[in-house]
């Protein structure tokens, strides 16, 4: 049933603030080099924000702005990109309701990133039935494109397979695909493909704080909107558990090289530094000064564009605009697929925004 042209990917960020060089790292160039060749759907999921900040609609509603912002700074071309808001694409709802008929409980609540997302967030037993609707809800994000491969950071990968799961059992329930058939046949006869996830480069980037993945609610990130100075003091917060500059240092697992690894382009200075490092030669001052220059000169264009967005607001809405209309021309033709083949197709619609 499917009949897309070109490998379409989906991925995207819930609007819980700006976004930092964890993000960097574990999507977002994967999603700059993938819009060279693939066709791309970037998820603002405001509605998945709605599971730990229900009254907070207006800080969730400035952060899709934000966001978006971060996108186009970063280099995501709304020309080749569609970049969307979640909660004007109905159809993703509506799927939503059809997976969840597919799921069994037991089967949501063995999901790890549930069960971890449960014991970061302090939940307890105190969250919403949306919050357990959540995982259904980002698989619908996924098949409702029809996507081919998901970029995303390694916690994301157990949402993916379950996107995996559900596709293929949809594909098996209402298409008459083979249960023991392989992907190529569930693409090639049934309404989903089933997706791959993709992991950025580095999985996990360590925070400023030496310990946690990056993250903006342990206060440890990097955003990728600091300006110049803000970057520099967040680097010299970073902790290493080195006592004195002249101690010999350890490389391995210290933040400082992580980030030298992942963002500096001259790998000959960088092992330079290590070995100086090592034998108690150079001081955790002079590295993190150092670090602090090759952030900014990779971050200086990305605020050079956003602040020409910031300066004329009312394009980030169109690009939005603009995106969720393409949104919802995919998701709406997947949905009358999805239904079709469960034979509640008895009406065809068409959306439109005003």
């Amino acid at each position: 049933m499917s009949n897309l042209s070109k490998s379409r990917i989906l991925t995207g960020d819930t609007p819980t603030g700006r976004l930092h060089l964890g993000h960097y790292v574990g999507s977002i160039e994967n999603r700059l080099a993938m819009q060279q060749t693939h066709d791309c759907f970037f998820i603002i999921a405001n509605t998945h924000a709605l599971t730990t900040r229900a009254h907070e609609p207006a800080a969730v509603r400035e952060d899709v702005v934000q966001i978006t912002m971060d996108y186009l700074a970063a280099g995501i071309d709304p020309a080749k990109s569609t970049i969307f808001v979640q909660s004007e694409v109905p159809a993703i709802a509506e799927l939503t309701w059809f997976f969840a008929m597919l799921l069994g409980f037991g089967r949501l609540m063995r999901n790890p990133t549930v069960k971890d997302e449960i014991v970061v967030k302090n939940l307890g037993d105190n969250y919403s039935f949306g919050f357990l609707m959540y995982p259904v809800g980002q698989v619908a994000d996924i098949l409702a494109f029809r996507a081919a491969y998901v970029p995303v950071g390694e916690d994301q990968v157990p949402h993916i397979e379950m996107t995996r799961e559900l596709a293929r059992r949809f594909n098996v329930s209402y298409c008459g695909v083979d249960p023991q058939a392989g992907d190529e046949e569930h693409a090639r006869k049934g309404v989903f493909p089933v997706p791959e996830a993709k992991v950025g480069r580095i999985s996990r980037l360590i925070g400023t704080d030496g310990k946690n993945k990056m993250s903006k609610s342990l206060g440890n990130h990097i955003l990728l909107s600091d300006d110049a100075k803000t970057v520099q003091k967040k680097c010299n917060k970073i902790y290493t558990g080195r006592q004195s500059p002249t101690d010999p240092g350890t490389v391995e697992g210290n933040p400082i090289f992580e980030y030298f690894d992942a963002f500096a382009t001259d790998k000959a200075e960088v092992a330079g530094l290590k070995e100086r490092y090592r034998e108690g030669k150079v001081g955790d001052g002079d590295c993190k000064k150092r670090l602090a220059e090759v952030l900014n000169a990779m971050l200086e264009p990305m605020r050079q564009r956003r602040a020409a967005f910031e300066a004329h607001p009312e394009k980030v809405l169109e690009v939005l605009r603009d995106g969720t209309a393409r949104a919802n021309v995919a998701a709406e033709e997947t949905l009358y697929l999805a239904k079709q083949a469960m034979k509640f197709d008895f009406f065809p619609r068409e959306l439109k925004l005003r």
